[in-house]
C-alpha cells in the first residue's frame, strides 16, 4: 500500500505541518490493491468536520499565535436574532467597526469567527482576533448586543501548542457531540452554526511525496521538535493517516513565532 506525505510549512519554515496516509492504491508485491471502505453519511461528516477543523487550525499556526484573542460576543435576550442571516448581519456590522479601529492603529485584522445558536436557543460568536495591544476594549466597543468575553489564547482552556483544540472548538456545529466520561456521546448543544475567516489569510500549497514505507517511529527533522502526533483511521478511507506538527527550535524571528502580538507592536 502507497503511503504518501503532504507537507505544509508556515512562518517562512518555522512551522512544519505534515500529514502521512495510505492511500491504498498499491497493494504489496503480487498482491491486489486494497479495497477502500464505502463511506456513509456519518462517515462524511466527520470527514468534513476534520477538514474544516484542521484548515482553522492551520490558519492558526500560520497568522496567530498564543497571545492572540479568543473573545465571545453573546446575546441579551432581547436582542437575540431571528435567524443566522440576522446574526450574520450584526457579526459584519461589528467586525467593520474593530477592522477601522485597527486601521486607525496601523495594523491589518485577522479573524477566524464561529457563529452559534444553541439548541435551548441562545446565540453567541465566537471570534479569534490578532491582539494588537487594546484589542479587548475594541470588540467591547463594537459589540452592543450583548456581553463580551476575551482571554488570550494561550490562557484559555482550549489552547495547545498545535492549536488541536481551538480547531476543533471554533468549528463545531450541529453535527458535534462531546464525549462524555463513560465513552459515549453527548446530545448536540447547537442547532446552527456559520464558520468563516476573514479573507486576507491563504494557506500555502503542500509538497506531496511518497514514502517508501510507514514509519513506526517519528523523528524530527533536524532542529526542530515535533509537538504532538495524532493517529486515527479516515473514516472515508478506512486507512490509517496521521499528522504531526513540527517547531524550530531556534526561530528565524528574534522573538520566533510564540509571540506574534508583541512583534506587531514592536513594528
Amino acid at each position: 500500500m502507497a503511503t504518501k506525505r503532504k507537507e505544509y510549512m508556515f512562518r517562512d519554515g518555522d512551522i512544519i505541518d505534515r500529514e502521512e496516509y495510505h492511500d491504498g492504491k498499491h497493494g504489496a508485491k503480487g498482491k491486489k490493491r486494497e479495497k477502500k471502505k464505502t463511506p456513509t453519511k456519518e462517515d462524511m461528516q466527520k470527514v468534513n468536520a476534520m477538514n474544516k477543523a484542521k484548515k482553522a487550525r492551520q490558519r492558526m499556526l500560520m497568522y496567530f499565535g498564543p497571545g492572540d484573542i479568543l473573545a465571545t460576543w453573546d446575546y441579551l435576550v432581547e436582542n437575540r436574532p431571528g435567524s443566522i442571516k440576522e446574526a450574520l448581519d450584526d457579526f459584519q456590522k461589528a467586525i467593520r467597526i474593530v477592522r477601522r479601529e485597527y486601521k486607525k492603529r496601523g495594523y491589518e485584522l485577522f479573524w477566524i469567527r464561529n457563529i452559534e445558536r444553541g439548541t435551548k436557543g441562545a446565540w453567541h460568536i465566537h471570534i479569534i482576533v490578532n491582539e494588537v495591544g487594546d484589542t479587548a476594549s475594541i470588540l467591547e466597543r463594537a459589540w452592543s448586543k450583548g456581553g463580551t468575553w476575551t482571554s488570550a489564547i494561550k490562557k484559555s482552556k482550549y489552547y495547545d501548542e498545535d492549536f488541536t483544540k481551538l480547531g476543533n472548538y471554533i468549528t463545531k456545529d450541529e453535527n458535534t457531540r462531546e464525549k462524555k466520561k463513560d465513552g459515549t456521546f453527548a446530545k448536540p448543544r447547537i442547532k446552527e452554526a456559520s464558520y468563516n475567516t476573514s479573507r486576507n489569510m491563504p494557506l500555502p500549497e503542500p509538497r506531496v511525496d511518497k514514502l517508501q514505507r510507514w514509519q513506526k517511529e517519528l523523528k524530527p527533522k533536524k532542529g526542530y521538535y515535533i509537538a504532538k502526533i495524532h493517529e486515527g483511521i479516515n473514516p472515508k478511507t478506512g486507512f490509517k493517516y496521521r499528522r504531526y506538527t513540527m517547531f524550530r527550535l531556534n526561530p528565524h524571528t528574534d522573538i520566533g513565532w510564540l509571540d506574534r502580538a508583541t512583534e506587531r507592536l514592536q513594528i
